[in-house]
Order: C-alpha cells, then sequence, then structure tokens
C-alpha cells in the first residue's frame, strides 16, 4: 500500500501527517489527527455524521480520501466556536433542543452552517431541504430547524464561520 505525506489545516492549524492511499478523511481527522466530533457513521455518505467543511462548503468526509485534501482547509464542529464562544448554530442546537444523542449533530451544524453562509434567511423548507442528507435517529427534526433558525436570527453583523469565508452577515 501506497503512504502518502499530506499537509492540511484543520480549524487553522496546520497538520502534516503519513497516511495510506486508501485512508479515508473522516478516519484521518478521527484516528490522526484526534478531532473525533466527526463521528463515523455508514460510511456511504448516507447518514451525514461526517460532515464537515473542505475549503469553505459542506462535504461528508467518508467519501473523500485524506490524499484529496492535501493542502486544503477543513473546518470540523470543534472550529465553529471562536475563542469559547459558541457559533450561532451551536447556541441555536442547545438553547433551541436541537440535540438529543448528540451523534448527529456536529454534521448537522456543519451543513446547517454552509446553509446560512448561502442563505442568511431560509425558509423552513430551505432548511429541511438543506439538512436532508444528515440522518437524525431521536428526533423529528422539528427542534432541529427551530435551532436553525434561531442561528439566522442570531448571525446579524457576525462572521459565518464556513471554514474561510470572510462574508459579513447584513453587507
Amino acid at each position: 500500500m501506497a503512504e502518502h505525506d499530506i499537509e492540511l489545516s484543520v480549524n487553522g492549524t496546520a497538520h502534516e501527517l503519513t497516511v495510506d492511499s486508501r485512508t479515508l478523511l473522516v478516519h484521518a481527522l478521527r484516528d490522526e489527527l484526534g478531532y473525533t466530533g466527526t463521528n463515523v457513521g455508514c460510511e456511504s455518505s448516507t447518514c451525514g455524521a461526517c460532515t464537515i467543511h473542505l475549503d469553505g462548503e459542506a462535504v461528508k468526509s467518508c467519501t473523500l480520501l485524506a490524499v484529496q485534501a492535501d493542502g486544503r482547509e477543513v473546518t470540523t464542529v470543534e472550529g465553529l466556536a471562536e475563542d469559547g464562544t459558541y457559533a450561532p448554530i451551536q447556541e441555536g442546537f442547545q438553547k433551541e433542543h436541537g440535540l438529543q444523542c448528540g451523534f448527529c449533530t456536529p454534521g448537522m451544524m456543519l451543513a446547517a452552517n454552509d446553509l446560512l453562509a448561502r442563505n442568511p434567511d431560509p425558509s423552513e423548507e430551505e432548511i429541511r431541504e438543506a439538512i436532508e442528507g444528515n440522518l437524525c435517529r431521536c428526533t423529528g427534526y422539528q427542534n432541529i430547524v427551530n435551532a436553525v433558525e434561531y442561528a439566522a436570527d442570531h448571525m446579524d453583523q457576525e462572521v459565518v464561520a464556513d471554514g474561510g469565508s470572510d462574508r459579513v452577515e447584513g453587507e
């Protein structure tokens, strides 16, 4: 099996690691770098538990090889908070009871944050469509939708924590 030296910037921190050709990005993040908020669920892109931002866009890290992320910017759920302060999406999940067991929550937050970076005032239908690739087995999704609406309402004049965007809400 061939090995590759790669460089990743994860949540603003540079990392160098050696991975096998077939190492999935989700496993490199969790097993090699310790970013355990990125969860391994189905390993077939069905559940969305592994959702991260890659260069500012939500992707499922179980469908990417680690070598495909070489030289790129990765944001995990651990990178959403800034200086110990929750991002609006994290605050929304807490205040609106958008999490149950917590397994799907990191992926849901990153999928929702991707939506909010593109559409700061989504409708309920747009929120449901944006998170449809993330499965939750504990809830009926209403509290998750409420959490995303909360985040949208609390993002005014805040930099969207989308893994690299410098867009400011309200501009």
